[in-house]
């Protein structure tokens, strides 16, 4: 999504200038076209020869000492993708706001023809400051975009909000905005991860399953502009940026999280790695060995079908499921196809994509199955995306 795209990164003084280094190795291994402009106060946290090693086209500190070019405010720009100014100090964003250009930082600013974002960092007191909210407010009317800025611990030891975004933060935000927004506004309910279904307090039955595919699939449906809402089992997955996260444990806990929000969705997308049991009785106390001779016995009961229950609803969202095989894949998939009555099982073989970054699925439905090749989960989120798009839209 980035790949290709000329992107001018705005460093301005700011401690969180360090940031502006791994944002900029992001954005170059993205395959995006990296230029650099630097402020006079930004020179003194990192050197211009440090963007340059890092792969910036060219570095731009100034308007009067460039042989590169006539005018850097305006050359810099030119059939520039964005500007994107990270991080933005209270300083630069007062400039913008106001269509000061004093230097060659916000005199390129005023002179873009492409859209510019802005991640702003400062303390919390300054960007708090009703100078600052009115300033930013004026940027977001004139079309500018504000990324973040995040909440917690500070340089100067304060606490709250002022932190730039983490460079990734910022990269998934940036896909979204150079995404086809095949999605724009569908909302999306999608569960991922594994149940947990307790045996006592301490133990329980689970399974492998990490959780990537479905958090893959969430960050393409918001990347495709649609409002996702992601109900979880136990991973330590980060929730992609623009996802809504409902957390659970057990099966029955996100049958209940699903029906309580599923109304709200036109598309469900179950890749939940599922229970289909869970124990009836299970121990209030941990279960000992050598108190007694007897085995515990476990007394299994069935969890409801998930997905089978969203496309029983009278007025069911376009459902696809997810079936985890060991064997006679698309038979089993088909079979599940008519089960559940859903228009569409994504079949993969376990040993395939369990833990994995990368998976082999098949796109099963009632009268064909399309086989993809390997690809990284993010791919097959991506053709997914489209796919769904195509049906829905």
């Amino acid at each position: 999504m980035l790949s290709g795209q000329k992107i001018v990164l705005g460093v301005t003084g700011s401690i969180a200038a360090y940031k502006s280094c791994e944002l900029l190795r992001l954005l170059t291994k993205k395959g995006a076209v990296c230029s650099v402009i630097m402020t006079e106060s930004a020179q003194r946290f990192v050197t211009p020869l440090t963007f340059k090693a890092l792969g910036a086209k060219e570095v731009i500190t100034s308007d009067w000492n460039d042989p590169e070019h006539t005018i850097p405010h305006i050359d810099a720009t030119r059939d520039a993708a964005l500007f994107l100014v990270a991080p933005a100090t209270a300083n630069i964003l007062a400039k913008a706001a106001q269509g000061i250009a004093d230097d060659v930082m916000s005199a390129a600013i005023l002179a873009r023809r492409c859209p510019v974002a802005f991640a702003p960092a400062m303390n919390i007191n300054m960007w708090q400051n009703q100078a600052t909210q009115r300033n930013v407010k004026q940027l977001m009317q004139d079309g500018a975009i504000i990324l973040g800025p995040a909440a917690g611990e500070q340089a100067c030891g304060d606490m709250g909000s002022g932190r730039m975004l983490e460079p990734t933060e910022i990269i998934e935000l940036l896909e979204g905005a150079f995404s086809p927004r095949v999605l724009d506004r569908c909302r999306v309910l999608i569960t991922a991860g594994p149940t947990f279904e307790p045996i006592d307090p301490v133990r329980g039955i689970t399974n492998l399953s990490s959780g990537k595919q479905g958090f893959a699939i969430a960050k393409a449906c918001a990347l495709a502009g649609a409002e996702v809402t992601l109900v979880a089992g136990r991973t330590h997955l980060k929730t992609p940026a623009g996802v809504r996260r409902i957390d659970v444990t057990t099966a029955y806990e996100m049958y209940r999280a699903v029906m309580n929000e599923v109304s709200r969705h036109e598309v469900f997308i179950s890749v939940a790695a599922v229970a289909d049991w869970r124990i009836a009785n299970p121990a209030t106390h941990k279960i000992k060995k050598g108190y007694t001779s007897d085995t515990p016995e476990l007394i299994f009961e069935e969890n409801p079908d998930i997905l089978a229950s969203v496309a029983s609803l009278e007025n069911a969202p376009y459902c696809v499921g997810f079936a985890a095989e060991t064997d006679n894949l698309i038979d089993n998939a088909r079979a599940k196809v008519y089960r559940k009555r859903v228009p569409l099982i994504v079949a993969n073989l376990v040993q395939d994509a369990l833990g994995q970054d990368s998976n082999t699925v098949v796109f099963v439905e009632r009268d064909q199955a399309t086989p993809l090749a390997r690809a990284s989960k993010e791919q097959i989120a991506q053709a997914l995306v489209a796919k769904i798009a195509q049906e829905v839209n």
